[in-house]
């Protein structure tokens, strides 16, 4: 039986996204691995491999297309032995549509992901049709290579289809990866929220705003597939997580002064540091301090994390990133700044693998270097806070010996999902990063 190639989700918060490209053609023989076609998703343009072998029997979406859903039969693959002539009518009049409910557990497993939590759904199990096992040629010649039951092993190929990967992981005698995971209860939990989400009111439609401005000059811009996720997601942060925020503000004369000495010595290596690599190494530290605030929201529960996985907000056109530096309270500073540059780079390039933009316990948004003194900003879910960076301002302040001085003082807003954090947890984190700022020599202990 022919099996359908599907639209993969290829970000974690990809629903849909623009079949850029095809590399192959029909009749083409393609193996697990090759590269068959480009897709922009709402991050990149990504290259979209082979998970099986056989021929392309039929391209069901041109290249060119928009708005490919996820999960959608995107084209047909031919086993040994079978022809175009195999091919069901209702497989090649598909268009994209919404996912088929038999792929709902393979979507749902990039959104939990997604979620800061490590577990992935269990691949289905194999696809069973009056008796007959779903496996590639290639599956099967392994498997009776290895003497191994099919009706025994998961498949994690579309539909459950079991392919190379599958056979020779499986051990003799192994019986069917269990249907649930970790990540199903939280998945499952966020669909009440975000169907509640949808019926919300989310302002005037688009033609009313059109006759709004009948008869005024204006230029009309369509929305690409990141502002419509960025868009998608803040709205449902503010819908749906219960915002608090907590603000300090912390004298940066110090860390100035440290971080100058600090870059005299570096210049030799190339290195130089920027405050805001201060900023991600004093929040990776306060949160190994007070770990009840390394926490994400997982819809039925709290994932509370061990290592320190710092998201950095990083400004692009038409949208942002939010590259995580993990492991950031093992890292120096030196490494920090370094990797972030790197990272950012790569971001506006939109250059980033899905792995390095997912996860994270909070991020850092920094606009102080846009002169902006204090902000609030939005969690990213499934993050418990997000700090706000203003510009550092010459002020005066008073002093512990009650002179009044100029210093220079910089403004910190704390967001916080009340859900993971509570007011005086998240007010000793803040704590915390302020002393890490103010006496910047104890990051290096």
């Amino acid at each position: 039986m022919p099996t359908e190639i599907l639209m993969p989700a290829l970000s974690p918060t990809m629903e849909e996204g623009t079949l850029a490209k095809w590399l192959v053609k029909e009749g083409d023989t393609v193996a697990s691995g090759d590269i068959i076609a480009e897709i922009e998703t709402d991050k990149a343009t990504m290259e979209f491999e082979a998970v099986d072998e056989g021929v392309i029997g039929k391209i069901i979406i041109a290249a060119g297309t928009e708005g490919v859903k996820v999960n959608t039969p995107i084209a047909v693959l031919l086993d040994d032995g079978e022809s175009a002539d195999d091919i069901a009518a209702p497989a090649q009049a598909k268009a994209p549509e919404a996912a088929p409910a038999a792929d709902a557990a393979t979507k749902a497993a990039p959104e939990s992901a997604g979620s800061g939590g490590s577990a992935v759904a269990a691949p289905p199990a194999p696809v069973k049709d009056g008796g007959r096992i779903f496996a590639s040629p290639l599956a099967r010649r392994i498997a009776a290579e290895k003497g191994l039951d099919l009706s025994q092993i998961a498949g994690s190929g579309p539909h459950g289809r079991i392919v190379k990967a599958d056979v020779l992981d499986a051990k003799p005698g192994a019986a069917p990866a269990p249907q649930a995971s970790a990540a199903a209860p939280a998945a499952a939990s966020a669909a009440p929220a975000k169907a509640a989400a949808a019926t919300m009111p989310t302002g005037p439609s688009a033609d009313m705003v059109a006759r709004m401005y009948e008869g005024r000059d204006y230029e009309e811009v369509a929305l690409d597939g990141m502002r419509k996720t960025v868009a998608s997601r803040l709205t449902e942060a503010k819908q749906t997580i219960p915002h608090f925020y907590l603000r300090r503000e912390v004298q940066l004369d110090a860390l100035m002064k440290f971080r100058a000495d600090l870059n005299k010595q570096l210049e030799a290596r190339g290195v130089k540091l920027s405050v805001n690599d201060f900023i991600i190494k004093a929040c990776a530290m306060a949160l190994q301090a007070v770990p009840g605030c390394n926490a994400v929201w997982a819809g039925d529960r709290i994932l509370r994390l061990k290592p320190s996985d710092v998201a950095v907000a990083v400004a692009i056109e038409g949208g942002l990133f939010t590259p995580v530096l993990k492991d950031a309270h093992l890292k120096s500073l030196s490494a920090l700044s370094t990797e972030m540059k790197d990272l950012a780079g790569r971001a506006r390039s939109k250059k980033l693998a899905p792995h390095e933009y997912v996860g994270g316990s909070m991020a850092i948004s920094n606009l102080g270097m846009f002169g902006i003194e204090n902000f609030d900003a939005v969690i990213n879910p499934p993050h418990g806070s997000i700090l706000a960076v203003g510009a550092g301002v010459k002020k005066p302040v008073v002093g512990a010996d009650g002179e009044v001085k100029v210093a220079t003082v910089m403004s910190m807003t704390l967001s916080v999902d009340h859900r993971v954090i509570d007011g005086a947890l998240g007010a000793e984190f803040l704590r915390e990063v302020v002393a890490y700022l103010e006496n910047p020599v104890t990051m290096l202990a």
